[in-house]
């Protein structure tokens, strides 16, 4: 049996949570960009709690933006689907199976953009969530005409063009726009880059004042684990536990937080944020996305390609891993901790990252480090470099662990095939997909240095990280001594070698 509307009176009501009737005729109040599994486990589930517990009153419309995959899951299933909330809270085992209903539709962008433009014209809808990865937020000189607009925030102009029009810039017709790619300011970059775009395409200044004036973009953050589609035998497992197929079908943990950047207007648009501790709404949220961006997504990135290469596959088996966890910890609370670029105290930082930890380790969640090592490059320029920097600014000492992590890093970037414009690194004779930016130019750099050579045109690349790595005093000598390490002795051999210097150290 196939999840659906219609299924739904065949569902065991014991063993998950089933939507009434009458929320599937709630109107359309969320525009959303993306469809994956982080907006579905995070903000979808608090406006489907809401829902059920009649406070919002609102459904979304999901735009698909990439051309990659299809919707005909969504389609199959009338937008509904399963999330599995596992894993602790309080000490208490936390298991818990809801069937969402928030979702209305699913248009893709590329075929559907009329579509999308007509929900400028719904009164009722006045938010907009997004998450299009952290590269999606980039100025590209885009035509808002073209159907569609090739970026992000060409698309997302253009629609506030088309509200703007539809309702004669009337000021109550602005929308409450909530990026939560995780990018520092992320609202306040997206804004800007929308009104950069405006003038570009020529826009009218009537129109620009009301983008400012009238609309609200908030900087905001979240947390929570929600990796990509469980493996089979999870699926196989849940799916016999609940008597039905479902193609969507997630996987959270317990702990959720969205923390929105805003005033008691924002609080009174986004109702759903009552029904759940989860979302914060507040007028400074600077250190709740320091502690996640740089001790949770942090250590996730300078830990991504070192724990894989090391046999890993999901950061809860690194966990159960001596070795490879010993890493994990020390780059978290003894390097990251003491670096965060924000006035947090130390103390505070080493309980945030106990917390982590112990998410980390939830048995129940597989989330694999392959799927972390995505755009790995950007993720380590804006999560893991200010942190490095900050080091440097109260110590002249090597983080060792950083460097060990970055040495890494240039390791799983040695891509030895290309394929389609695809690159490929090699694991134990396996190929892996290398998803980043910086794959093509790694191929190149691989193809024609040797390692101490690449690590000083890695590190002297000022336009992509910002500064100059390679004047840091001892980083590049023990990243190249590391990546040696790694191409001589392997993974594991490195980071026992790494750990058995701390204990010396101790």
């Amino acid at each position: 049996m196939i999840l659906s509307r219609y299924t739904l009176r065949n569902v065991d009501a014991e063993k998950v949570v089933i939507p009434q009737e009458a929320l599937f005729e709630l109107p359309e109040k969320v525009l959303q960009f993306g469809t994956g599994v982080l907006l579905r486990g995070l903000p979808d589930y608090f406006i489907d709690k809401a829902n059920r517990q009649g406070i919002f009153g609102g459904r979304i419309v999901v735009v698909k933006s990439t051309s990659h995959g299809d919707t005909s899951a969504f389609d199959k299933q009338d937008c509904l689907y399963t999330l599995c909330v596992r894993g602790l809270q309080n000490g208490e085992k936390v298991e818990e199976n809801i069937i969402n209903s928030s979702i209305s539709r699913v248009l893709t962008a590329t075929e559907e953009w009329e579509q999308v433009l007509e929900c400028a014209h719904n009164a009722q809808m006045q938010i907009i969530i997004s998450n299009t990865t952290e590269v999606g937020i980039q100025l590209v000189n885009d035509d808002v005409r073209h159907h569609p607009p090739k970026s992000f925030p060409g698309k997302l102009l253009a629609f506030l063009h088309e509200r703007y029009k539809a309702f004669e810039g009337s000021e109550h017709s602005g929308m409450v726009i909530v990026p939560t790619e995780l990018i520092p300011e992320n609202g306040t970059k997206l804004q800007a880059i929308v009104l950069e775009l405006a003038h570009l395409n020529g826009l009218e200044d009537a129109f620009i004042e009301w983008v400012e004036c009238c609309n609200y973009f908030c900087n905001s953050l979240v947390d929570r684990i929600v990796p990509g589609k469980p493996d089979v035998s999870t699926v196989s497992s849940l799916e016999s536990e609940l008597g039905y197929t479902d193609g969507l079908l997630a996987v959270s943990e317990v702990y959720r937080l969205w923390a929105i950047e805003g005033d008691d207007h924002i609080k009174n648009i986004l109702s759903f944020a009552q029904v759940d501790e989860g979302i914060v709404i507040e007028p400074n949220i600077d250190i709740f996305r320091e502690l996640k961006l740089r001790m949770l997504n942090g250590t996730h990135t300078l830990s991504c390609g070192l724990a894989y290469l090391a046999g890993c596959e999901t950061v809860k088996s690194a966990m159960d891993d001596e070795t490879v966890s010993n890493f994990i910890t020390d780059v978290m609370q003894q390097e990251i901790a003491p670096s965060i670029p924000y006035d947090v105290d130390l103390g505070t930082a080493h309980d945030f990252g106990n917390k982590v930890l112990d998410r980390f380790r939830n048995p129940h969640i597989q989330h694999q480090w392959l799927s972390i090592t995505m755009n790995y490059s950007s993720k380590l320029r804006l999560r893991c470099v200010p942190v490095l920097l900050k080091h440097y600014e109260k110590s002249e000492d090597v983080p060792e662990a950083f460097a060990l992590g970055f040495a890494a890093y240039l390791y799983f970037m040695k891509a030895v095939t290309e394929r389609d414009g695809k690159y490929y690194g090699e694991l134990d004779g396996a190929s892996y997909y290398i998803q980043d930016e910086l794959a093509e130019t790694f191929y190149h750099r691989w193809s024609k240095l040797s390692p101490a050579e690449l690590v000083k045109e890695v590190l002297h690349d000022v336009a992509y990280w910002g500064e100059d790595l390679y004047s840091l005093p001892g980083f590049a000598e023990a990243v190249t001594q590391n990546l040696n390490s790694i191409i001589n002795s392997g993974v594991r051999k490195s980071i026992e070698i790494a750990n058995s210097k701390k204990v010396v150290a101790a």
